[in-house]
């Protein structure tokens, strides 16, 4: 793909570039649902991409506590949870050199390309039967999502103009296409990975029903690599969205050069590590809290107008209050996912149903409310009564509380052994949709109009190391399912979120301030 001459460089010294207007879609453009035709083709890669990682996700957990004896690696939660944690983390926490290499070496839309051959490989991985192919799938999809999930968000901003009125909108059309693939994901994979009918066809045909998990895997690899044909063959749509920076040769050398050295630090830290008597977990535990720090310390250490910084004070709100609502939310994959499988009943009429169907709830509530929420924030804002993004922001902190209030009584109700209605789930997954349709569209959208442009895409990565954060701390509670009572767990998560509810409600004027003109 040919660098453009639109691309305006704001820095020479480091690389950085602005985005200009010839970069968006004109108003005109409104072939997709009224919206630029660039929207279908990124809607739908990020669908088949959420359709791959969500529908790994359902069985992951399930995958590695199962007995051996049922297919499984013979885990217990305490070794489970915190590699689950520390993969979903990582998934998230790439996406800051992912943004990083699309602004200074190759732009967003070979990133998204580059990211998704990687994931499908990396899924591909998982269908050997081997310790070391399921650690080598687990790497390449984090490094895969690292360079397509931040760019691919940023593109979808790059198709609108700062002051088009479509863009809150675009951006709710692309996240119902991740609902889309979160939804229908965990159905065909864990119909795959852990229903008795599969099995039951998978012996009858000659072979080892065992391995039912990794085909759950390989639908995974199909997902993405639908999705990488049609980006290929959408990519005419985008325009000028997402082409590499127009770099001079010595600044491009110059980044080249800082993200070998970058690789290879990283490289000797992991062998150092691996050589170590000390467990990786244990190296995370401390370090990965830190980043977020360092990384804002970094940020504000850097020369911006006074309107930015203050933007930036903004982000680092959203950022703390993003990162206590995924740690809950989150949960969805680990703990909840546990207690699917081992305390709540499985079967409607007879039929059994994998745990992992329940996965696909959250989806489907998003499904139908999010075009409820839509309507209210319209209805509301006609009024001059529609919330503010960080009151959105505490609205999403208590709803995803309550349903941990609701799973702390289903928790008391099947006692140690018992088991208990679905419903209690579904009702979970009910009130944790409320609290993500507050907050989650609406973080993803301010966030790229509060972010300077020439750290555009590093500033959705921070958005996803919010996710990052919450999704470690998520393992680190799953790892203690077999430890404590699950009422003083889930109960405990109710307590933290619904403190700072509270402290959110409290800041939304001094955020409001903060972000100036910003809606």
């Amino acid at each position: 793909m040919p660098d453009t001459p639109d691309l305006e460089i704001a820095d020479p010294a480091t690389g950085t570039y602005a985005r200009n207007a010839d970069l968006t879609v004109t108003p005109l453009d409104a072939r997709f649902f009224g919206h630029p035709r660039g929207l279908s083709t990124l809607f739908f890669t990020e669908m088949w991409e959420r359709f791959s990682f969500y529908g790994m996700r359902a069985i992951l957990l399930l995958f590695m506590t199962a007995a051996v004896t049922e297919g499984g690696l013979g885990w217990n939660a305490a070794k489970a949870g915190p590699i689950y944690g520390l993969y979903t983390s990582m998934v998230y926490l790439t996406a800051l050199p992912g943004g990083w290499i699309a602004d200074r070496l190759i732009g967003q839309r070979r990133s998204v390309l580059v990211g998704g051959i990687l994931i499908a490989l990396g899924h591909v991985s998982l269908t050997f039967h081997l310790l070391p192919a399921f650690f080598l799938g687990l790497f390449l999809i984090v490094c895969g999502t690292g360079l397509l999930k931040p760019n691919i968000s940023t593109m979808v901003g790059g198709l609108y103009g700062l002051e088009d009125a479509r863009r809150d909108a675009g951006f709710s059309i692309f996240y119902m296409g991740i609902n889309l693939g979160a939804f229908s994901a965990p159905l065909v994979c864990g119909f795959l990975g852990q229903s008795v009918q599969f099995r039951g066809f998978l012996q009858s045909h000659g072979f080892n029903p065992l391995n039912s998990w990794h085909w759950g895997f390989g639908a995974a690899a199909v997902g993405m690599t639908i999705g990488l044909i049609q980006y290929v063959l959408g990519g005419r749509h985008l325009a000028q969205t997402g082409l590499a920076p127009n770099l001079d040769p010595g600044t491009r050398a110059r980044n080249f050069r800082n993200l070998l050295v970058a690789a290879a630090v990283i490289a000797v830290v992991c062998v150092v590590l691996w050589l170590l008597p000390v467990p990786i977990m244990t190296v995370m535990k401390y370090l990965l809290p830190l980043l977020p720090v360092a990384y804002f310390v970094y940020l504000f250490s850097q020369p911006w107008t006074p309107e930015e910084r203050k933007h930036l004070w903004a982000i680092a709100a959203f950022f703390v209050f993003a990162a206590l609502f995924w740690s809950a939310f989150e949960q969805a994959g680990s703990t909840l996912n546990l207690f699917a499988d081992r305390f709540t009943r499985t079967s409607i009429f007879g039929f059994q149903f994998p745990p992992s169907w329940l996965q696909s709830v959250n989806s489907a509530f998003v499904w139908m409310l999010a075009p409820v929420f839509a309507w209210l924030w319209i209805a509301l804002g006609r009024r001059g009564l529609e919330p503010s993004s960080p009151a959105k922001f505490s609205y999403g902190l208590f709803f995803v509380g309550a349903g941990f209030l609701v799973v702390a009584f289903a928790a008391l109700a099947a006692g140690p052994q018992g088991r208990v209605s679905p419903l209690w789930l579904v009702t979970v997954y009910l009130l944790h949709t409320f609290g993500e349709l507050a907050l989650s569209p609406v973080g993803l959208s301010t966030m790229t109009k509060l972010a300077p442009a020439r750290v555009v895409s590093q500033m959705m990565g921070v958005w996803f190391l919010a996710d990052s954060l919450g999704n470690f701390i998520g393992g680190q509670v799953a790892s203690v399912f077999e430890k404590f009572p699950l009422p003083w767990i889930f109960g405990s998560v109710f307590g933290v979120c619904m403190v700072f509810t509270v402290i959110a409600v409290a800041l939304i004027r001094p955020v409001k301030r903060l972000m100036g003109e910003v809606h």
